[in-house]
């Protein structure tokens, strides 16, 4: 069976994964739109295969149309993921005006909808579950990516096509490098070390101590394998927590990613402790512009996940690091 399949944010992080992905079952025929303004996100897209490429300009209103035949499957992963921009009409134009169209695109044409959202939504929350009491976004991109979840649950009823969200945590893996600020915790530790011979965390914050606070890291190619799971899976639709499952310290991935590199040149490994002593690893004041902003704590609770039958297991922060690094270049 054929599938004619559209990725949006295509040349992004998560986006050009999928595309990976699919292109790894064979699927060629693969409408890739993004937003090439920032054109190094170009380096995405080179040794994948693709149908076409289509400016996201175009491509709403285009897709409403009819314009690209037959869609089985929309994979929604364009946004503004800048959880710092402070132009709240932009992001709301961005993330919940221009996915409620799609939505409303697909629900007319039949056509299945896989969509990223975010764990920004959960905020202030101390627990991680899709439900509303849990749901408190804490800057204007959570909210544009929880308006949109309220707005699938609404419409889940009456969708006879799949519709599915999926609340991603912190994400890390190839492909992240125009990322810049929003880059994963691993891909800047990896620059500084290769940089500077250190990596620098936070100080103590929120009531953990010096790298401490702990976040859901998730490596993309877990990411990957989910969406793909519901590409096979068509009559389970929701939104689902997208996450290991485990809240690990910003110390681990330190750890993970100085150690590999110590690996890649012939060194032995370290402790957390020997690399603080040898000053690889050191501590900086907690920013004062995010006090009040950060997420000090973030764990996904798979429940639903697993309630459906996605049995997907994810890997944990040392290994899903030493793999990563093992991809990223030697030299540049």
């Amino acid at each position: 069976m054929t599938h004619r399949i559209i990725v949006t944010g295509a040349a992004g992080f998560i986006g050009s994964n999928i595309v990976r992905g699919l292109n790894a079952r064979g699927i060629t025929d693969i409408i890739a739109v993004d937003n090439l303004t920032q054109a190094d996100k170009f380096r995405n897209l080179v040794d994948l295969q693709i149908a076409d490429y289509v400016d996201k300009t175009e491509f709403y209103e285009a897709f409403a149309h009819g314009r690209y035949g037959a869609v089985d499957t929309v994979f929604h992963e364009g946004a503004c993921s800048d959880t710092m921009q402070h132009d709240g009409r932009y992001m709301m134009s961005n993330n919940y005006a221009a996915s409620r169209a799609l939505l409303d695109a697909c629900v007319e044409r039949g056509t299945r909808l896989l969509y990223a959202s975010s764990a920004a939504v959960y905020g202030a929350s101390e627990r991680f579950v899709e439900l509303p009491e849990y749901e408190r976004p804490l800057n204007v991109y959570g909210y544009s990516k929880l308006l949109f979840d309220q707005l699938v649950r609404r419409r889940l009823h009456g969708a006879r096509s799949q519709v599915a969200g999926f609340r991603y945590f912190n994400v890390y893996g190839p492909g992240e490098q125009h990322k810049a600020r929003m880059a994963s915790v691993a891909w800047h530790h990896y620059n500084q070390f290769r940089e500077r011979g250190r990596v620098e965390l936070f100080g103590a914050y929120g009531g953990y101590g010096p790298g401490e606070q702990r976040r859901d890291f998730v490596l993309v190619d877990d990411v990957v394998a989910v969406n793909l799971w519901f590409f096979d899976h068509p009559r389970h639709s929701g939104v689902f927590n997208l996450g290991s499952g485990r809240a690990q310290p910003f110390n681990d991935i330190a750890h993970a990613v100085v150690n590999a590199l110590r690996a890649r040149a012939g060194q032995q490994e370290l402790s957390l402790q020997q690399m603080v002593d040898e000053h690889l690893v050191s501590y900086i004041d907690f920013p004062d512009t995010l006090r009040g902003k950060y997420q000090c704590f973030t764990q996904a609770e798979l429940h639903s996940l697993r309630s459906v039958g996605c049995d997907h297991a994810f890997a944990d922060v040392a290994r899903g690091v030493r793999s990563y690094i093992e991809r990223l270049p030697t030299q540049g």
